[in-house]
């Protein structure tokens, strides 16, 4: 996984923390997302680095005690399946 990369949360996404895990609904297609709380991490350390993989992916690195191979495939993992979803848009940076 390239970690020059910005993630950008879909114009259509409205999310809200609900127990401690995100919910998220697409308000163009009107499905209904829910992220555990490792999801939520992500979803929030992306908010919080403004996008920017590699803040992210270091930010994660912290808070979790990972091996960092095992980080990034599971980053890419997730950020793949948000983008399969129309979730996000991921850009070069």
């Amino acid at each position: 996984m390239e970690l020059n990369k910005k993630i950008t949360f879909a114009d259509t996404i409205f999310a809200q923390e609900v127990d401690g895990e995100m919910v998220l609904l697409d308000m163009e297609s009107e499905n209904y997302f829910g992220l555990d709380s490792v999801g939520s991490s992500i979803w929030s350390a992306i908010e919080k680095c403004d996008g920017r993989l590699q803040d992210v992916y270091e930010s994660l690195l912290q808070e979790y005690d990972v091996e960092p191979e095992v980080l990034q495939k599971d980053l890419d993992n997730f950020i793949k399946q948000l983008q399969d979803n129309g979730l996000v848009e991921v850009n070069i940076i």
